[in-house]
């Protein structure tokens, strides 16, 4: 499989179709008040670098980085079904972390869900780790926070 992970548009209509199953698939399994998901407006912030994952023009996952006060933030990852368990997300998390470093941001974190499994041992697999919430998150039952030192 060749993907390529390059800078992209949320806005465009394969990535906004990409987000709405993203954002179909948080609102199926959180609850709104546990559900932190960008939308199309807010991944076009000045902050974020958003990256989407392609194989011969088909749009197969996306993710961001939000540049924060002191570190950087995941936002936004998700892979379609059809590309699942072939490498695309954690191709997509190497661009985020290699665009971090280069940016001389100390740590990367994240926010997920404690029902995405595939996600969790994806974050575990490159290095992440279990962390305290950070930003404006609060504690909650289904939160699950995470963060890989850049240093």
């Amino acid at each position: 499989m060749t993907v390529i992970i390059e800078p992209g548009n949320p806005k465009d209509t394969e990535v906004a179709a990409l987000l709405s199953k993203s954002h179909a698939l948080m609102e199926q399994l959180f609850c709104p008040e546990d559900s932190f998901a960008l939308s199309s407006d807010e991944l076009c912030a000045p902050q974020i670098q958003f990256f989407v994952a392609r194989e011969y023009n088909v749009t197969l996952g996306c993710g961001a980085l939000a540049v924060r006060t002191g570190y950087g933030e995941i936002k936004s990852m998700f892979t379609q079904p059809f590309a699942r368990g072939q490498g695309v997300g954690e191709k997509i998390l190497r661009r985020i972390e290699l665009e971090a470093r280069q940016a001389r941001l100390p740590v990367l974190r994240l926010e997920t869900g404690d029902s995405l499994k595939s996600a969790v041992g994806l974050y575990r697999r490159l290095g992440f780790t279990i962390c305290g919430p950070f930003g404006d998150y609060t504690e909650n039952k289904v939160s699950i926070f995470m963060e890989k030192a850049l240093g």
